[in-house]
């Protein structure tokens, strides 16, 4: 019955920050797909993808999507490498940031929307630039509101 509940509060979580209103790039996705399997496990990895997925269906499914799940996917693997402390995982979250601003502007270059040159993979990223903002001041602010979930979740365990 837990894990329900946690399945729940994923797809929750994941939901309620892509339908509300927000600046492009700017939701909980990318501290999610990190923080889930790293405090979690990687087995709750699968019902992320799958919260991701349902969301993106809704949102509006397109061609560079399998792009974005792709990261969701690396970031999550990559997060149980970063476990150890704080800082370990913060740092972490901002690679994950990292990851999925380099795989999801490479899937929109590679599209050849503007060509598949040296110059266009150049413009494309630099284009992406302000969303990668995005990306990063969200993935901080959701990795803190978590961590502080997390420690506050930790004490309540151990007065209890």
């Amino acid at each position: 019955m837990k894990q329900i509940y946690i399945c729940i509060g994923i797809f929750t979580a994941l939901s309620v920050s892509r339908f509300i209103p927000h600046p492009p790039n700017f939701t909980s996705l990318l501290a999610l797909s990190f923080y889930v399997p790293a405090l979690l496990g990687i087995r709750y990895l699968t019902i992320l993808l799958i919260s991701f997925a349902v969301t993106d269906f809704i949102i509006g499914y397109h061609f560079n999507t399998h792009w974005t799940w792709g990261s969701v996917l690396l970031i999550g693997l990559m997060s149980v490498f970063f476990k150890k402390s704080f800082t370990w995982r913060v740092s972490g979250a901002l690679i994950g940031a990292i990851i999925f601003f380099l795989i999801t502007n490479f899937g929109v270059w590679i599209t050849g929307q503007h060509g598949l040159n040296f110059l266009s993979l150049k413009t494309t990223y630099i284009l992406a630039i302000p969303f990668f903002t995005n990306s990063l001041m969200s993935t901080m602010l959701f990795s803190f509101l978590i961590e502080a979930g997390y420690k506050i979740f930790r004490i309540k365990l151990k007065t209890s």
